[in-house]
């Protein structure tokens, strides 16, 4: 099938601005077990993996076991204040603009994260932005980034081709995904990781701001008859 473009996004530092919130969830976390909280910014340079590896590169001389039980002790925190509205995810300015010109541009959206998907789908339902997105993928069913399972499950998912993609994150690990897959990669400078540790990775381009987004994407992948 021709014709198409799909864009996928990731969400933490992406979409939402969720460092406070889950730097909060991980020293509460850590607490439970008798670890001291880890420092925000080593909080900040793992955000994108899927949980398990963000506790490998917190707790480095930690056992699995370790590993597994902060993990769920994270889940745990995540989707208490979930439950009791708490957590809190708040978007990046000019984010729901630039997602609804998009969709309204023809662009077939979709998510690409290290989140649950239960927490990828209430954070898009908080903001009403659930509907704009066609795929959702998340380590639920698939290996986490920088493997490149999610984007070629999107592009199954939606009958796209390498060259109609365009993965858009924060992180060199949805750079390194984008790239794995062989698919376009678009970095964004207002999330976790500088923009020159996004250009080494692979990133085409950095978005300094999501009103330019829209325009960007359109040059890197135009729209066909």
């Amino acid at each position: 099938m021709g014709g198409l473009r799909l864009a996928i996004f990731d969400c933490d530092g992406t979409l939402v601005d969720s460092l406070a919130a889950i730097d909060a969830g991980m020293r509460q976390a850590f607490a439970r077990h008798g670890f001291p909280g880890p420092e925000a910014d080593h909080v900040r340079r793992v955000i994108g993996l899927e949980l398990k590896a963000m506790m490998k590169c917190l707790l480095p001389g930690a056992e699995p076991e370790i590993h597994e039980n902060v993990a769920a002790s994270y889940r745990e925190i995540s989707d208490q204040e979930r439950r009791d509205g708490s957590r809190k995810d708040p978007l990046y300015p000019g984010a729901a603009d630039a997602v609804r010109q998009m969709d309204s541009r023809g662009w077939l959206l979709g998510v690409a994260t290290g989140k649950s998907l239960h927490g990828l789908r209430q954070t898009l339902h908080e903001h009403g932005l659930l509907d704009r997105f066609k795929t959702l993928h998340t380590p639920d069913t698939s290996p986490g980034k920088p493997n490149p399972d999610m984007l070629i499950r999107a592009m199954d998912a939606t009958g796209t081709r390498r060259e109609e993609v365009v993965m858009i994150g924060d992180t060199t690990y949805d750079i390194e995904m984008a790239v794995n897959a062989g698919v376009a990669a678009v970095g964004v400078a207002w999330g976790y990781h500088p923009a020159g540790d996004l250009r080494d990775a692979g990133a085409g381009e950095v978005a300094s701001s999501f009103a330019e987004l829209p325009d960007l994407l359109d040059r890197l992948i135009g729209a066909t008859a």
